[in-house]
């Protein structure tokens, strides 16, 4: 039953991502191969280097239903272009649910071969996280994890309820279900209120100081 859940978790993390990465791509006037690549590594390049770090076999090689699910994001896209491609709010959305699932499957399998809960962390973040960073050099943008927006800190508070949860004998479902929605929740609220985290500019001093230079 619980090996059922996180698959199912796990596909539909990789639809999110998937449509989140060939809808930037489509934006980019990408053709349909190269949408469906940067799709492809949107959703498995954080649980490649996941699994890479943790010594375990790589999730996609083990089954082909990744590839297959990828192609089926690809022409959900060229269906709905006039929807997905449009609207920013779609990116968003589709985003923060491929980042919570991921960060749910990165604690998981972590914990589940015996590493401590701060390796799991790490690799919650790196799951969730890392295929975004992909896709934005893949489609020449800034990643989105260096930017103020709230990213890996919404992965990093969905690991902290996970934890909590666990702690207090929460069983499984409980903790993947309370990281999901602190990740998800958290990305909303910062983009309803504004949050982001200070940026780290250069001192006006050594900017004058260049310039005269």
């Amino acid at each position: 039953m619980e090996e059922t859940f996180l698959f199912i978790i796990e596909v539909i993390g990789t639809i999110a991502a998937a449509i989140s990465g060939i809808r930037l791509a489509a934006a980019k006037n990408f053709d349909w191969f190269g949408a469906y690549i940067v799709g492809l590594i949107t959703a498995i390049g954080g649980g490649t280097l996941r699994d890479v770090l943790l010594d375990i076999p790589v999730f996609w090689m083990q089954t082909w239903w990744y590839l297959a699910v990828t192609a089926v994001s690809l022409f959900t896209v060229v269906i709905f272009r006039s929807i997905l491609v449009s609207k920013d709010k779609i990116l968003f959305i589709f985003d923060s649910i491929g980042l919570a699932l991921f960060c749910v499957i990165g604690i998981q399998k972590s914990l589940a071969i015996g590493y401590p809960m701060w390796v799991a962390a790490t690799m919650g973040i790196v799951t969730g996280a890392f295929g975004g960073v992909l896709r934005d050099i893949l489609i020449n943008e800034e990643p989105l994890i260096f930017r103020k927006d709230i990213y890996a800190t919404a992965c990093l508070a969905g690991t902290i309820a996970y934890w909590c949860v666990m702690t207090l004998g929460g069983g499984p479902m409980a903790q993947q279900i309370s990281c999901a929605i602190v990740v998800i929740g958290l990305r909303i609220l910062a983009l309803k209120y504004s949050l982001s985290l200070p940026i780290l500019s250069q001192r006006p001093g050594v900017k004058r100081q260049k310039e005269k230079e």
